[in-house]
């Protein structure tokens, strides 16, 4: 039976790894693996925003390393961050502003995020409106034509759009939906 306040008498294990801090050679440190359990993600995300230079390596203690208690805070905000759609680059500078000192710098991060989100919603409610369109073009097709989904896929390639003022080839044959959905591809950012 465990003892009254001991760790093992908690059955969360995330306080349990927060009151075993007490065993480290520091009150206020944890092992990497503590220090994952305490955050709720794996010894590999630690070790991959290390590599990203999110969090620092600490040196090695004999067999172990000792991380500070506060990072448990700073992986929630980097996760936080990325739940908001901010790249690990972004949360780096973010995480450079953490003090709040320099709020016109927080707000230019966080607008070119904004203005990146409303681009791709832009383009998700395209593609929606296009697919709508296929789907009732599809169920009013006749059995013997060709399927307008599958024609429009073979179709409408982001090769179509050379650049700007070099056109596209005619798109003789395509049906309504189709034709759209070549411009949402030719009008979709690179690398998307």
């Amino acid at each position: 039976m465990p003892r009254e306040g001991s760790v093992n008498s908690v059955p969360n294990p995330r306080v349990k790894d927060i009151l075993a801090v007490r065993s480290s050679p520091a009150s206020d440190t944890l092992t990497i693996g503590r220090l994952a359990r305490a955050a709720e993600v794996g010894v590999e995300t630690i070790r991959y925003y290390q590599d990203r230079q999110l969090l620092p390596v600490p040196p090695s203690d004999g067999a172990f390393r000792y991380y500070p208690l506060n990072l448990v805070e700073r992986i929630r905000f980097i996760k936080r961050a990325q739940e908001l759609g901010f790249s690990l680059e972004e949360v780096r500078e973010l995480l450079q502003l953490e003090d709040g000192a320099d709020r016109a710098s927080i707000r230019r991060v966080a607008g070119e995020r904004l203005s990146q989100i409303e681009a791709k919603l832009t383009d998700l409610k395209r593609m929606q409106r296009v697919l709508k369109d296929l789907l009732t073009e599809c169920e009013h097709t006749g059995a013997g034509l060709p399927c307008p989904i599958i024609g429009t896929i073979r179709t409408a390639s982001p090769l179509q759009s050379k650049g700007p003022g070099v056109a596209a080839p005619p798109r003789a044959g395509l049906t309504t939906a189709a034709r759209k959905a070549a411009s949402v591809q030719e009008h979709r950012p690179a690398g998307d």
